[in-house]
């Protein structure tokens, strides 16, 4: 798997689906996903797989963090799982549209190991808010 790279605007439609595209489907290899949302800008994505290595650091933090068990109930209590349909569609519930401004126009961009899916608007102002370029990264992560 080379992974989910580049990023990809399409409507949602009305009943709250958006498409992924086929290199993403092709990516997560037929799998089913499961869609959160733990930061508040966005959703996330996961493939199945990884959602199986993050669920065991869930269960791992939550031993180690009893008073992080309230934080991880909120997030995971509104995980759901998805699959594309034969569209390659999948179905985003009102409560998280909501809760990441998403309406219309969704962007859905490719995080290596996950997908994001935002508001093209919020994910302007967050790239340019952080400076928008590598700067001191770019040697670290590619030199």
């Amino acid at each position: 798997m080379i992974g989910f790279v580049g990023q990809y605007e399409y409507q949602m439609d009305p009943k709250g689906r958006v498409s992924l595209p086929a290199a993403f489907r092709r990516s997560g290899e037929g799998e089913r996903f499961v869609l959160i949302q733990w930061e508040p800008t966005n959703l996330t994505l996961f493939p199945e797989a990884k959602w199986v290595e993050l669920q065991q650091e869930l269960l791992d933090f939550r031993r180690k963090n009893p008073r992080g068990a309230n934080q991880l109930r909120r997030v995971v209590a509104n995980a759901v799982e998805v699959a594309p349909d034969k569209q390659g569609r999948i179905l985003v519930p009102a409560g998280l549209q909501s809760g990441a401004s998403l309406a219309g126009t969704v962007l859905v961009v490719g995080a290596i190991d996950r997908v994001e899916l935002w508001n093209p608007e919020t994910y302007g102002a967050a790239v340019e808010g952080d400076g928008g370029d590598l700067g001191d990264f770019a040697h670290q992560l590619f030199g």
